[in-house]
């Protein structure tokens, strides 16, 4: 049987996952939680992670909001223009 190797952006020195990976992995625990079939420690495990897997989340997309940012005034514009969806 031979794996599948993916593609990660995630580094190893750290050990943190990418923003994908975080979500992929958020959204399974929610799943798993929903249906309400584990013990109450096995829950609690999985809502600890999830608090840090949103954190990390959280994180991922505030440093990428600061360097659109950059890149926004390094090309000569004052500030981000909101998105309007119609």
């Amino acid at each position: 049987m031979t794996k599948k190797k993916t593609s990660k952006k995630s580094s190893k020195k750290t050990g943190k996952l990418d923003f994908e990976a975080s979500m992929k992995e958020l959204e399974s625990l929610v799943e798993r939680m929903e249906q309400g079939e584990q013990s109450l420690e096995d829950s609690l495990n999985d809502f600890e992670r999830g608090i840090a897997l949103t954190r990390s989340c959280q994180k991922s997309l505030q440093e990428t909001e600061q360097k659109i940012q950059q890149l926004i005034e390094k090309n000569g514009q004052d500030e981000l223009v909101d998105f309007d969806e119609e």
